[in-house]
């Protein structure tokens, strides 16, 4: 078992990030989970999980992030078309204030999700590319200005680039390149990016790259169909 950790875990109520959340519970590390705002039936929070608001635009970051090991970001936007053509500056001014609340507090590790399309449009099915990617752009330029700040940052970073997304269970089976996902692949799990960005914290490996995470995935969550399907769902 790694040695226990405090990590501090943004969007830990999304997809991505409850999985983070369980996996580094499980790891036997303490996790401050912060939520803009947390819905009213979420679940109680369980052992080592201590729960906190924040909204990354608009408040001062110090208080969470005093006192932790690590910074995991699973922060992201919703997908429906009308946020996607306006998106909140999540990856911009957030990363901003995150990094000077970071800097302040000595804190120097971070792990943030961000994408390989930000590098590449050339993965992924035909209708993939050209109906998905472009309703993705305003996102991906955000992103793209995110791992610009965080280069120019003195923070531990990794910024790790999965494919598409797919809300599948764990496989800890995966694909891990420098950069952009092959291109014979796709699909991305969120468990198995949540596995992959606290290994990153726990080993300190891939600092200040950008790491792309894919896997194989059969033909019906691969497809086309599939991808655009959860797109505009």
């Amino acid at each position: 078992m790694a040695d226990q950790m405090k990590i501090l875990v943004l969007g830990a109520h999304g997809v991505t990030g409850q999985e983070v959340v369980k996996q580094a519970v499980a790891k036997g590390h303490h996790v401050r989970a912060a939520e803009m705002k947390w819905p009213e039936d979420a679940p109680p929070a369980g052992h080592n999980v201590e729960r906190v608001t924040a909204n990354v635009i608009e408040d001062d970051l110090g208080a969470i992030v005093e006192g932790v090991d690590a910074v995991i970001s699973a922060l992201g936007v919703p997908g429906d078309p009308k946020t996607l053509l306006d998106p909140p500056p999540l990856y911009t001014q957030g990363t901003r204030k995150l990094i000077d609340a970071m800097t302040a507090r000595g804190v120097k590790r971070l792990v943030t999700i961000s994408a390989s399309f930000v590098v590449t449009h050339d993965r992924g099915p035909l209708l993939f590319r050209t109906t998905a990617i472009p309703a993705l752009t305003r996102v991906l330029h955000q992103m793209g200005e995110m791992e610009e700040m965080l280069r120019a940052s003195d923070l531990d970073w990794t910024a790790v680039r999965p494919g598409w997304l797919l809300p599948e269970p764990l496989t800890a089976d995966y694909v891990v390149v420098p950069d952009v996902i092959p291109e014979d692949l796709i699909r991305t799990r969120h468990a198995d990016l949540a596995h992959f960005m606290l290994h990153c914290v726990e080993s300190g490996e891939w600092i200040r790259q950008t790491p792309a995470i894919a896997r194989p995935e059969a033909e019906e969550l691969s497809s086309s169909f599939e991808v655009v399907k959860e797109m505009l769902a």
